[in-house]
């Protein structure tokens, strides 16, 4: 069977957001013939859930991905705003906030937006994100009642909820959200951002915890989507994101040894990028670094360098159907096979790649796990898994996209 070259240019350089659509759609228009599915492209007919009409010159149609998310509210978010882990003992955590947040200005619903803010400010940043850096954790106390379990911050969640707040100012013209994002970024770079010499400015994970040892610091890459420090440093050109962004291509290529990256990685100046104490392998965080690598524009600056620097797991789905659940960064050895969510992080990335063969068994992978009876992944839906689902389906049926310096461009905007 033929395979569909998705990048119509040379290897290295970018392709146009028209060129990447119209090679994704005669992909699935010839994934859908081998698969006998008609003349409609449904790379994994699930009723709707997944369906993906490509016919004639139309852009994929976006209509599966706002049904998924729709499936996601009903089984995560209560009518507060609150995103609740059921796995975990019903907590919440600002990583879930923020992604909720994110989606739901994606989705173009201020209401459901506001209502995710409001939650979050009021319970996890002591009533104001332009004050407060929120708290990570959240959930029953042991003496019943509930509230922080934890103050520390989770510089991820941070970065993404600045991110979308100044995002969502921009494209539905509201001051306010401007203004806590700013606020809020502003917040993180004094307090979640280091200065490493020789290096420049890197964010660490939380507020503390993270500065084990004189100039010895521990560092995750998967909270640094190149889309959000990019954006970051467009939207506030005096912070420190300009000269992150520029760094982080080094920074993922010194910690992808063999083309995987890390969950955590520690760093010092005598020793550069050494095993942190978490251990070395990469797997829950790790399997976003790919995910964002994926889903960045090709025309930012560093971009292609981050995919090249990660091709260790393309290169191992080329021998096997599925991805690891975890990789040692330092060695290159694999174990185990990582669940639905890690093959639908891992779609963008692979088409960036033209790896197609790969990103069909990810997408098959993810129809075999669909559960028609709540739109969901897996028999147990597992909160973690549709967030990253919910990201990298957003990329393939081009609700979520950003533009060469970092914006957000959802279907439904029609700005520039």
């Amino acid at each position: 069977m033929r395979e569909w070259n998705l990048q119509s240019e040379p290897s290295g350089s970018a392709s146009s957001s028209s060129t990447r659509s119209r090679n994704l759609r005669r992909w699935l228009q010839s994934r859908a013939r081998w698969l006998g599915l008609g003349s409609l492209a449904m790379l994994f007919a699930v009723e709707g859930c997944a369906m993906l009409p490509t016919t004639g010159d139309s852009a994929p149609n976006p209509a599966p991905w706002y049904q998924f998310w729709t499936s996601y509210q009903a089984k995560f978010i209560d009518p507060q705003g609150r995103v609740i882990d059921w796995e975990d003992g019903g907590i919440t955590t600002s990583e879930g906030q923020s992604y909720a947040l994110f989606f739901a200005l994606v989705a173009n619903n201020p209401k459901l937006f506001q209502n995710i803010l409001s939650w979050t400010q009021d319970n996890l940043a002591q009533g104001s994100l332009a004050a407060h850096l929120p708290a990570w954790r959240w959930g029953e106390r042991p003496n019943k009642t509930w509230g922080v379990l934890d103050t520390h911050s989770a510089a991820d969640a941070d970065l993404w909820i600045a991110y979308t707040l100044i995002q969502a100012g921009r494209l539905w013209n509201r001051n306010s959200y401007t203004a806590i994002g700013t606020l809020l970024a502003k917040r993180i770079a004094q307090q979640e951002v280091v200065t490493l010499p020789g290096t420049g400015p890197m964010l660490i994970p939380g507020n503390m915890g993270f500065h084990i040892a004189p100039n010895t610091y521990v560092f995750n890459p998967s909270y640094l989507p190149l889309p959000v420090v990019e954006g970051l440093a467009h939207a506030l050109p005096h912070g420190p994101w300009r000269a992150m962004a520029a760094h982080l291509p080094d920074f993922i290529k010194a910690v992808s040894p063999h083309g995987f990256a890390p969950d955590w990685v520690a760093y010092s100046p005598q020793q550069g990028y050494h095993i942190a104490p978490q251990g070395p392998n990469g797997s829950y965080n790790a399997i976003r670094v790919y995910l964002w690598a994926g889903m960045s524009n090709p025309d930012t600056p560093g971009a292609q360098r981050i995919l090249d620097s990660v091709s260790g797991m393309a290169n191992y789905l080329q021998s096997h159907l599925l991805p690891p659940v975890s990789e040692n960064w330092q060695t290159g050895t694999t174990t185990g096979t990582g669940p639905a969510g890690f093959s639908a992080a891992l779609i963008p990335y692979l088409m960036q790649k033209n790896r197609n063969t790969e990103a069909h068994n990810q997408w098959l992978r993810l129809n075999a796990d669909y559960d028609r009876a709540d739109g969901l992944y897996g028999k147990t839906p597992h909160y973690y898994d549709q967030n990253l689902a919910l990201f990298a389906l957003g990329w393939a049926y081009h609700t979520i996209h950003f533009n060469h310096n970092g914006e957000l461009k959802p279907s439904w905007s029609n700005l520039k």
